[in-house]
């Protein structure tokens, strides 16, 4: 059944479904990203991202629901559509891969200010780039993340006008983050702006650009980390009390990375105690270790295909040295996707903000995120997985899941869809209705 279908069960047994219960089954499926557009889409008085028992941020409907509301924002929703970059920012020098989509150039980076690459998740690229951006007036503001003040291992959504304001807020989240609760409101003043978010945050904003062309003449660059997925909350609680003795409650502030790249996981409490660790003793030395959200694991695009730019780590096999990560000084590998992207690149080059070393090829992508080539490689399948047992799938297009999936071989797309629907049996993609605790 897709997200559009009004009803449910089969047959006779065909009952309509609420507008409630048709929003609430992108969160049951586990395909919710928590970005929050539903909320700006709806209303903060309908439809608002509150925290849950589970420990994500969900929407919850608080007011009357229509299913003509519903239907924009499963047409809008990343849990529901996934697409790579717009044929409209396809050019004569775009090119072409099959894993890595489509792109102009890609290439070693990092912050030109020592300060700026140190605090940053890598190489500070993101940062450095918002920091131009604003510094020259080009835009008026970054739509962005930082770290959040209501819940510590959580982001909030961040509005920078000023390059200190961006700085301020360097180093990846690896926390749930709304960042489009209210980008109606931010596309109403009027006002040249740049989005810097997950790439599932980017192809919620593209979407949001079919459907309103404010997004395309206001928001002038998109902007994204390569992402690996983020800590779901049981995670992080494990992680605090299991490894580190700490009482979840006690804790006033949490930096994931940044300060050196990675740079240490660095917790802070309410007694004023500090605790960190390094970056390889909390996500581990490769992917094996990670604990990610149902979501996260049939992504079909965590290397930011719609996004102007796209900056990603670049430590051979996929994770940090623990022999070499404290003296790193950081580089961010970029997928310049866009020929706007390109043009940022370089005068960003030229005005002393970024440097920029040997270009690189998709071979060499493939070799420092091994994860996302061999995600890429399975995502069809895992989505033909979800599909056969009844479960949401995004819609996608230019993200070439086909042509990967049949490069993948059939027994390997047997295994994989065979084992997601093991997972969806036992009980893996699904999350309880979206409801605050009594």
């Amino acid at each position: 059944m897709t997200q559009s279908n009004r009803t449910s069960g089969s047959g006779s047994l065909r009952q309509p479904m609420t507008p409630v219960e048709r929003l609430n089954r992108v969160t049951e499926d586990a395909m919710c990203i928590g970005c929050g557009l539903c909320q700006s889409v709806a209303g903060p008085d309908t439809v608002r991202m509150e925290l849950l028992e589970t420990g994500y941020e969900r929407p919850v409907v608080r007011g009357a629901l229509t299913h003509e509301a519903v239907d924009r924002i499963l047409d809008l929703c990343p849990g529901t559509r996934v697409e790579g970059l717009p044929e409209t920012e396809l050019t004569g020098t775009t090119r072409h891969d099959l894993v890595w989509g489509s792109y102009q150039h890609m290439a070693l980076a990092y912050a030109a200010d020592p300060e700026v690459r140190h605090k940053g998740a890598t190489g500070g690229v993101l940062t450095a780039l918002g920091m131009f951006l604003v510094e020259t007036g080009e835009v008026d503001f970054i739509l962005h993340a930082k770290a959040s003040d209501r819940v510590p291992a959580f982001g909030d959504r961040a509005v920078s006008e000023t390059a200190a304001d961006v700085l301020a807020a360097a180093g990846s989240r690896y926390g749930p983050t709304a960042p489009l609760i209210d980008v109606l409101e931010q596309l109403d003043k009027g006002r040249p702006f740049a989005f810097a978010g997950k790439p599932c945050d980017v192809a919620a904003l593209r979407n949001l650009a079919r459907a309103d062309a404010r997004v395309n003449a206001l928001v002038k660059y998109m902007l994204t980390p390569v992402c690996g997925g983020f800590m779901p909350p049981q995670g992080m609680s494990r992680f605090l009390q299991q490894d580190l003795g700490i009482d979840p409650s006690q804790v006033t502030g949490l930096r994931y990375r940044g300060h050196g790249c990675p740079g240490p996981t660095r917790v802070e409490m309410a007694d004023g105690t500090v605790v960190e660790k390094r970056y390889t003793d909390f996500w581990g030395t490769d992917e094996s270790a990670w604990v990610l959200p149902f979501r996260c694991k049939v992504c079909p695009d965590g290397i930011g295909e719609a996004a102007d730019i796209a900056a990603a780590d670049t430590w051979p096999g996929g994770s940090p040295d623990p022999e070499t990560e404290d003296d790193d000084p950081g580089t961010n590998a970029i997928v310049v996707r866009s020929a706007r992207g390109a043009d940022l690149v370089r005068r960003a080059v030229e005005a002393g903000y970024l440097t920029v070393g040997a270009e690189v090829d998709p071979r060499y992508m493939d070799s420092v995120q091994p994860h996302q080539r061999n995600k890429k490689f399975a995502a069809g399948a895992r989505h033909e997985g979800l599909r056969a047992e009844g479960k949401t799938v995004p819609r996608t297009a230019r993200l070439r899941l086909d042509a990967l999936m049949q490069d993948l071989g059939p027994e390997q797309a047997a295994a994989q869809r065979d084992g997601t629907r093991v997972r969806v049996c036992a009980g893996k993609a699904s999350e309880p209705a979206p409801k605050l605790a009594d």
